[in-house]
């Protein structure tokens, strides 16, 4: 059985910095791209970064560009959200997810694996 899970999400400052961690069991995901959602109240869930299975191409939204760094370790079967200089906007639950095939995208039909998500809340 496939199943994502994610950690490190918390309650921090404004400027403050958190990694986000997804593991990753029930198969091997390293020929697949991978990806971290975020959904606010009231929201629909949005991409905020995706990385394809070589982990050397990357999509960032425009909101999180410069702040926010995807990575994976493919020997681990995790991928990561190093997340800096956060602010209060930032505020949602975040989800990791598996894609469809190796390219990265920032579709949300084109995954079909879903974490349960982790709170990461910034307060100003």
């Amino acid at each position: 059985q496939v199943q994502l899970v994610e950690s490190g999400g918390g309650l921090v400052q404004a400027g403050g910095s958190l990694r986000l961690s997804c593991a990753a069991s029930g198969r091997t995901f390293s020929a697949y791209a991978m990806a971290w959602f975020r959904q606010a109240p009231g929201g629909e869930r949005a991409a905020v970064a995706s990385i394809a299975w070589h982990g050397t191409s990357t999509n960032y939204a425009d909101s999180v560009k410069g702040r926010f760094t995807i990575s994976r370790d493919n020997a681990k079967n995790t991928v990561y959200l190093q997340m800096n200089s956060l602010k209060p906007e930032d505020t949602a639950v975040y989800y990791c997810a598996v894609a469809r095939g190796s390219v990265a995208t920032m579709v949300n039909n084109q995954y079909r694996y879903w974490g349960q998500g982790t709170q990461v809340t910034v307060s100003s």
